[in-house]
């Protein structure tokens, strides 16, 4: 016979879930006994709902979608955090929470891990919010439909869902799980419509002279990057890519012109996208942190925008295109123009030739990333934690194969290490490499523990300049001061004797040369390697970016009439 946790865990993994992120609470550990009885489900434990929602969000972002299970109220507030990143970065991730039993609310009860009110209601309202479908379990016949709606709308839409399973009720009997193609709602493109955005979008292109394209973070969740390089190759035009969506064009690509950021661009890409008189933005989001505080964001009549599901430029609009179709037949209409590759040719900037620091002399910035370039491969991940390692992780060039992952949309700092760890339980064949500021650290330090305990080798390049480098460049106070902590020694706290984490300090160039060795050696479990380097060491482009999000940020309210 089938519960409604049974059920749920069926559909888990058929939509593709293999873990299942939790923290345990007496709302949900009927539903975990339930979850646990699946053979095909394992279970990750984190130290709390915060890290667990970005480890899912990280997990998410390799295996397509994720699930997080929590108790009511105490665990579900933490974890909208997460959900909220998981909706700005466009990931499926599911939020399963515990919640009292269905009887209670009629008797008029006042219960534990609630706000005080005999009303329970308050968190799934509050879940519609930030969710892009939310549901309640209070009868077991109408679980199926409900679980299903609910993961459907998730895969389909590329954003969290929220399902809410009473203590009661992971156990109550329903109807066993249907066929897969429940989950499928897969809308095709009418072809009229596609066919005449396309033949609109090829007018409006040959209109111009100079086209240039520039790939967005949402290719990825479209599933359209494959379909973006084939209308590149079609173009042979210039190619950059927005911070976030680094690593979505191969980097070694002879029509690769950096990314594109404004002021603080890389490899000229500002020059040649500001010297075009079109940009096709495929997946692109423009958001102050893009945009260098809005003062990247091309005139409109210099933008075709193919979205996820939608097609505009300057007198035309078209919904229910999917990106992914739309590139593939717009690259078998469009005649090559390769008027900005060659342009940017002559812009294109030889490798700079970075020379190895004294070994003996103080760390810097510099000597720091020519050594953590050394470590990329076709088979690493960078994550770049907000602040100024969203810059030295831009800078990196990565050969073909390596991905980088950015928390851009929500910004959260502390995101990179759950995520990193929820990332490496979905991908374990690739080499995790993160970069976060002693700041962002503290937020979420945790969760190294349960790399310890998954024997993840993570390596983690921690830069302590002792304080929020990236709010002192936006706004600077004693706010922006922290307390600092001996941060290579908590790896033996982890380890607590049974773990193989290890720590370093590196303060000269040769301390971190020989952490790093020490670090690709230990394959048993995570190495933080703490680099002590000046507070003001940063990148330019921090600097400039902070000054432009300050100015945007200080913007007078607009006079009433």
């Amino acid at each position: 016979m089938t519960t409604v946790g049974n059920y749920l865990a069926t559909r888990l993994v058929q939509a593709g879930i293999k873990n299942h992120f939790t923290v345990p609470g007496d709302y949900n550990l009927v539903l975990l006994d339930k979850l646990q009885e699946h053979p095909e489900l394992e279970e990750v434990n984190c130290c709390n709902e915060l890290n667990c929602s970005f480890a899912a969000e990280g997990y998410a972002r390799t295996k397509g979608i994720a699930a997080v299970v929590v108790t009511f109220s105490v665990g579900a507030f933490s974890a909208f955090n997460g959900i909220g990143s998981a909706y700005g970065e466009n990931l499926p991730v599911i939020l399963i929470s515990g919640s009292p039993n269905t009887n209670d609310s009629s008797d008029h009860r006042l219960l534990h891990h609630t706000i005080g009110t005999h009303n329970y209601d308050y968190q799934y309202e509050m879940a519609k919010q930030i969710t892009c479908a939310a549901v309640q379990i209070k009868y077991p016949e109408d679980a199926p439909s409900l679980i299903d709606y609910a993961i459907r709308e998730c895969l389909a839409k590329k954003k969290p869902c929220y399902i809410e399973v009473p203590t009661n009720m992971a156990s109550a009997i329903c109807a066993p799980p249907g066929p897969i193609s429940s989950l499928v709602n897969s809308v095709p493109t009418p072809k009229d419509v596609l066919s005449q955005a396309v033949n609109a979008s090829v007018d409006f292109i040959n209109s111009h002279l100079k086209p240039t394209l520039l790939a967005g973070p949402k290719l990825k969740c479209a599933d359209a990057q494959k379909a973006f390089l084939r209308l590149a190759e079609a173009l042979k035009c210039a190619v950059a890519v927005q911070p976030a969506a680094k690593s979505m064009f191969p980097e070694d690509h002879p029509q690769f012109a950096g990314v594109y950021w404004g002021q603080v661009s890389t490899k000229k890409a500002d020059a040649i996208l500001e010297w075009s008189d079109l940009t096709i933005c495929a997946g692109c989001i423009f958001t102050d942190y893009s945009t260098t505080g809005w003062t990247a964001l091309q005139p409109s009549s210099h933008r075709l925008e193919a979205d996820a599901d939608n097609v505009r430029f300057p007198g035309h609009s078209f919904d229910q295109i999917g990106l992914a179709n739309f590139l593939n037949v717009l690259a078998e209409r469009v005649s090559e123009n390769d008027k900005s590759l060659i342009e940017y040719n002559r812009l294109r900037q030889s490798p700079p030739l970075i020379k190895a620091a004294d070994p003996k002399a103080a760390i810097t910035r510099k000597e720091m990333a020519r050594q953590i370039q050394q470590l990329i491969t076709p088979k690493t991940t960078l994550f770049a934690e907000t602040g100024d390692s969203w810059f030295n992780g831009v800078q990196m060039d990565l050969p073909k194969g390596a991905l980088f992952e950015v928390e851009m949309q929500w910004g959260h700092i502390g995101w990179s290490v759950p995520a990193s760890l929820g990332y490496a339980v979905g991908a374990p064949d690739r080499r995790i490499i993160t970069m976060v500021g002693d700041g962002s650290f503290q937020m979420t330090a945790q969760e190294v523990s349960l790399m310890v305990r998954l024997r993840k080798p993570i390596i983690i390049f921690l830069i302590n300049n002792y304080g929020y480098t990236i709010e002192v460049e936006i706004h600077d106070g004693p706010y922006n001061n922290i307390k600092n902590w001996n941060y290579a020694a908590l790896m033996e706290v982890f380890n607590a004797n049974e773990g193989s984490g290890k720590g370093f300090k590196a303060r000269t160039g040769g301390e971190l040369a020989d952490a790093i060795e020490k670090a690709q050696a230990n394959v048993s479990g995570p190495t933080l390697i703490e680099i002590q380097i000046n507070r003001d060491d940063c990148t330019n482009e921090l600097i400039t970016w902070g000054h432009f999000v300050a100015l945007a940020n200080a913007r007078p309210p607009k006079k009433t009439t």
